[in-house]
Formats: structure tokens, sequence, C-alpha cells
């Protein structure tokens, strides 16, 4: 089991009471439970040892000593980059320090969870199908609308729909030659958990970048790819979830371009030469 509070904080919101008090305080204080008792650590957290023992196995790890094991070698290759809330009378610095630093956690944490054989099976799929549909609604649309660019310039036929209505008429006509990759960081925007359903329905080849935790729209979905950024109702949303959800973007894109290395090269070649001409020229 590795990264267990990377884990933990990402999927606190979808836990139950007594696993998101355990949870809370294992992420709270990484240092303090190392030295702690199973009982120390229910008493903490307002819980039972059964609960303790339910959140271990839960994150893989066979009971509390597995877990602290985990935890103390997630700490020492941490870079402690710590996530502050912007609050008011912050200045321009605190904002600057504080946003990088929650953007950089992100990304590390992302590459915590982040399954690089899944990696490989959505680039295998999207290697096979002849059409690829992205979806994604709200702060995850622009998402989607940049991957849909980024994966034509490589030469392959994309598609982005970030429609309510039209997501699903979209969902409905695709089919085995199609593959969709749905982006949504909570796994439960009902416009796109329902057309990926129909995509999965329809013989779709389905994928998903969404943030570590259970959700739905994993049940539709052949492959997953976990993204590790905490948002909740408290903070200004999708922050630091966009940049996750790029990261896992680009390394798939890479994936897929050194896959097909030689037809990428001609592709990037071909829309790098066209966009050069609506490009206005130096003076000379």
């Amino acid at each position: 089991m590795e990264f267990p509070l990377a884990k933990l904080k990402a999927s606190l919101e979808d836990l139950p009471p007594a696993a998101r008090r355990i949870a809370a305080y294992l992420v709270a204080n990484p240092h303090r439970i190392l030295d702690m008792s199973i009982n120390e650590l229910a008493a903490a957290s307002d819980a039972s040892e059964g609960s303790v023992i339910g959140l271990c196995r839960q994150i893989g790890a066979s009971g509390f000593p597995q877990l602290k094991i985990a935890v103390a070698k997630e700490v020492a290759a941490s870079r402690a980059l710590l996530h502050e809330a912007i609050v008011p009378g912050d200045g321009a610095a605190d904002v600057v320090t504080k946003i990088a630093a929650s953007h950089m956690l992100a990304i590390e944490d992302t590459m915590k969870v982040l399954d690089v054989a899944a990696i490989e099976r959505a680039a295998a799929l999207l290697m096979g199908a002849q059409r690829i549909e992205f979806y994604g609604v709200g702060t995850s649309a622009p998402i989607a609308e940049d991957a849909a660019y980024r994966f034509l310039q490589l030469g392959l036929s994309t598609k982005c729909v970030t429609d309510a209505h039209i997501l699903a008429v979209s969902a409905t006509f695709t089919g085995p030659q199609v593959a969709t990759v749905t982006i949504s960081h909570s796994g439960r925007t009902q416009e796109t958990l329902e057309a990926t359903r129909i995509a999965r329905e329809a013989g779709a080849r389905t994928i998903c970048i969404t943030n570590f935790g259970r959700s739905p729209l994993q049940e539709h979905c052949e492959v997953v790819l976990y993204t590790s950024s905490q948002e909740t109702r408290h903070r200004m949303e999708a922050l630091s979830s966009r940049i996750a959800q790029i990261v896992v973007v680009d390394i798939l894109y890479a994936r897929l371009a050194l896959l097909r290395w030689k037809e990428s090269l001609e592709a990037i070649q071909k829309s790098y030469d066209v966009i050069s001409t609506k490009r206005r020229r130096p003076p000379a």
C-alpha cells in the first residue's frame, strides 16, 4: 500500500461520518499517529477500533500497523506542501504563495494515486478508436475542449461535447469504434454521468478522469484515471482540480503520441504549419 494520506485526503467527502473523522485526524496529524495505538487513534477521532480497522482495509492496509508504516514513508518522502485557504486580508504575495503551493500539492498527490497501468490501458483504447469524444460540463468543460484540441493535433478524429442535451444525443450515436473520455472531478455530475452510461450501453470504450474515491461515474468506465485534489464546498471551486486534470490529459497525450510516433510527428508538423499562417509576421 502506498500514499495513504493522499488517498484519504482526496476521498474525505465520500466517507461515512466515523471513517471521515478518522481520516481527517490522520491527514491533519500524520506525525502524531506514528506513536499512537489503535485505541488511542479511535479515542482521538471519536470512533471505534473497528472503524479504524475498516478504514485501513478500505485503502489497502491489512491493519493499523501497516498503515503507520505507509504513513511514515509518505511523510518522509513528502515535500510538505500544505494548502492554506485564501482569506480576507491576504495580499498579492499571499495569493501567489498559497495558489502555487495548492497546485504543486495537487500535482504531487495526483502522481501518487495515478496508476501507470491504467494510462497504458487508456492509451490502448484510444489507439483502437476511430473517433474520440471528450465529455465535460461546468468547470470540466474547458479541460475537455483543450483535450479534444490537443488530440486533434495528433491527427486523431476528436469531438468535444459540453452541452447537457447534446451529450446524451452524441453518446447515443457512439459504438465500439468510439472511445469516450469523461472529465469530472466529483464523478457525480448528472449530465456527464448519464452520457457515459449511454455511451457504455452503446458499446463505446469508456475512460474517465476523476478524483480519487468512490463515485457512480466509475461504474460506467472501463478505465479510471485518478486525480487527487481536495475540493470542498468551503473552498473556491475547481482551483487545483483543473491543474490535476490537465496533468493527466497531458500524460495521456504524450503516451499516445509515443505509441504512434511517426504519425504523431507528421500530424504535429502539419498543425504547426497551418497555425503559423495565422500568426502575424514581424515587420521587416
